[in-house]
């Protein structure tokens, strides 16, 4: 997975793709994170940011370290010159 537009909507599609693996809810994933429903929506969506604690909660949620959950992202990063 190559990060090109919106990183947002990237993590989004991510977290739709794999709970959709398990063939759970956003209802069970917010659970099972300890999140509003309507918060995991919102993240799918691209609409709000997740924070790094919430990152964490729901690739734990997924079954997941966060190493593994931002696996498939490549971006490279360009040094910078002082």
């Amino acid at each position: 997975m190559v990060v090109r537009g919106d990183v947002r909507q990237e993590v989004g599609a991510r977290i739709r793709e794999l709970r959709k693996s398990l063939d759970i809810s956003q209802e069970e994933l917010a659970d099972l994170a300890d999140l509003h429903r309507n918060y995991i929506g919102s993240i799918e969506r691209g609409e709000r940011e997740a924070g790094l604690n919430t990152m964490a909660r729901l690739a734990g949620a997924l079954g997941l370290s966060l190493a593994d959950f931002f696996a498939p992202f490549r971006h490279p990063v360009k040094p910078r010159r002082g």
